[in-house]
């Protein structure tokens, strides 16, 4: 069965970012999305459309096809008041580097990384952390199947009847990182590893 709309399909699959493995996942455990939702990078999902279990893919996408250029103007100024979690303040959280979750307009969450912090406020930079970045995919196709009724309203993970719509970030390690209508999903649960999925 060859990978067309509607069809649920299974890959593994291995990404490089700058000479280096930045997210994998397994045949034990692969990437499943339907095809033709929106759940993975178009230039990534246009080149496997069309294959067959067992067909294997490389394929390289540029920033304009992934993430988009870095962007030094997509930041947001939070209060410091925001970092005060069941009456604590989270010190370890406002520290350059520190990725934080961040709940969009969607109600999803999607990462954001503190860039600086002033006297009440802290810069976050909501840029992907694949932003500018070239990735290189390789992998292979596993399965390819009929999506069911059920899979088609409500997703094959549920995503559909979530706010997330993240919609193909399951069954691999990583962190998804986004999940909803302003992210980068990255992929497997909760961070922005680049792994196609958006």
């Amino acid at each position: 069965m060859k990978i067309e709309q509607n069809k649920v399909v299974e890959f593994c699959y291995d990404l490089e970012v700058e000479g280096q493995i930045v997210d994998r996942t397994t045949k034990e455990r692969p990437l499943d999305y339907i095809h033709g939702t929106g759940a993975l990078l178009p230039k990534l999902e246009g080149h496997i459309g069309g294959m067959e279990p067992g067909a294997r893919f490389d394929v390289t996408l540029a920033p304009a096809d992934a993430y988009g250029e870095y962007d030094p103007e997509n930041y947001i100024m939070m209060p410091k008041s925001a970092f005060v979690i069941n009456g604590e303040t989270r010190d370890d959280l406002m520290v350059p580097g520190t990725v934080v979750p961040l709940v969009n307009r969607m109600g999803g969450v999607t990462p954001g990384v503190v860039l600086e912090v002033l006297e009440d406020v802290v810069k976050i930079d909501l840029n992907s952390q694949m932003a500018g970045k070239t990735l290189h995919f390789t992998g292979e196709i596993l399965t390819v199947r009929e999506a069911t009724e059920k899979e088609l309203t409500e997703g094959l993970h549920g995503e559909f009847v979530h706010s997330c719509g993240c919609g193909g970030c399951h069954g691999h390690d990583g962190d998804c990182g986004g999940c909803g209508e302003d992210h980068d999903c990255g992929c497997g649960e909760g961070h922005d590893c680049g792994c196609g999925c958006h």
